[in-house]
């Protein structure tokens, strides 16, 4: 799987799943760096099959309405408990392949659609 994660994520989290086997790359690596426009990160997405880890509700409603980005997994809790909660919830992430959006929050992954 491949993944892209959004600029108000801590660019740590890159390392997290390079560890972890998946390919993954942060806003802050492209050419605008974290001011890529929202509709360049969804046609990346598209084009590349990354799933967008975002806690932006454009990236939310877009995916809701017309299936845009590629995939999502939507961030509902700080930042300072992310690392936590993808280390011991990657085989629930890893659900993302059979849906299309799945939400992080406080009390672990709920599949969303």
């Amino acid at each position: 799987m491949k993944f892209i994660i959004d600029a108000q994520l801590p660019p740590s989290l890159v390392t997290l799943f390079l560890k972890n086997g998946f390919d993954c790359i942060h806003t802050n690596e492209l050419p605008l760096k974290n001011f890529t426009p929202d509709n360049q990160i969804r046609r990346l997405s598209l084009d590349q099959k990354r799933i967008v880890i975002t806690k932006d509700t454009d990236f939310f409603h877009s995916y809701i309405l017309h299936k845009e980005p590629y995939k999502v997994i939507f961030i509902t809790v700080g930042n300072m408990e992310l690392k936590k909660l993808f280390e011991s919830n990657f085989e629930k992430v890893t659900a993302i392949e059979t849906h299309g959006l799945i939400e992080i929050n406080k009390s672990g992954v709920i599949i969303i659609h």
